[in-house]
């Protein structure tokens, strides 16, 4: 049994990402701000009060961590917000940086004394912050901030290898959340999270710092 810590845990992807995980045997540690009813019915450990984007709420799960090693790392937790060209949002768009890509590598940052020799660390980002399948624009605070959140998990994969520790960058493709307003074009959060954890287990040190889309397909930058 392998220890999955999964934040931003408590809808959409990361809640059915600690579905799956103790379907198949796994612990899930599920981290959030505040816990839905649906995460507490799964009988996962809850650790909920958590803001990834405070230094302080991090540095405090770390310590409710206790003795836990954790073999993978899952760093969920986002938010897309609109702005276009037209509508400029510059706080909007700081806010999907610090949330985005920040929260990301100061989670994996603090916690990194507890992700074991061997482990993983997955950075859920997304398709939008590929320069090069780029076609249509705008999205500037989300696509800025997954573009940035893509490099810090690619500068990580360098960093962390000489730990033995292997980071895949990953995209859910698009997926029927709250987030995307439960697109009728888009695939079921299972579906999607079936399709990632298969990346996560096929991760190594020989491919770590691949940029995944669920399905397998390896993504331009």
């Amino acid at each position: 049994m392998a220890t999955y810590l999964v934040t931003g845990a408590n809808r959409g992807i990361g809640y059915e990402y600690c579905r799956q995980l103790q379907g198949r045997g796994d612990r899930a540690i599920a981290v959030c701000r505040t816990a839905t009813e649906e995460l507490k019915a799964l009988g996962v450990q809850v650790e909920e009060g958590i803001n990834v984007t405070s230094d302080a709420a991090v540095a405090a799960l770390q310590e409710r961590l206790a003795e836990t090693q954790i073999d993978v790392l899952i760093n969920n937790a986002g938010i897309i917000k609109g702005v276009t060209l037209e509508q400029l949002d510059f706080d909007s768009i700081r806010e999907q940086f610090e949330v985005n890509a920040l929260s990301a590598l100061r989670v994996t940052q603090v916690l990194l004394p507890r992700i074991k020799a061997g482990g993983k660390v997955a950075i859920m980002t997304s398709r939008m912050g590929s320069i090069a399948d780029n076609t249509s624009g705008s999205s500037y605070g989300y696509r800025m901030s997954k573009v940035a959140l893509s490099m810090a998990g690619k500068s990580l994969s360098h960093d962390l290898k000489p730990r033995g520790i292997a980071v895949a960058i990953l995209h859910p493709g698009l997926v029927q959340t709250r987030m995307t307003k439960f697109t009728a074009n888009g695939i079921t959060p299972e579906e999607s999270v079936r399709g990632l954890l298969a990346q996560i287990d096929k991760l190594t040190l020989e491919n770590t710092g691949t940029f995944w889309h669920s399905n397998g397909e390896v993504l331009p930058w």
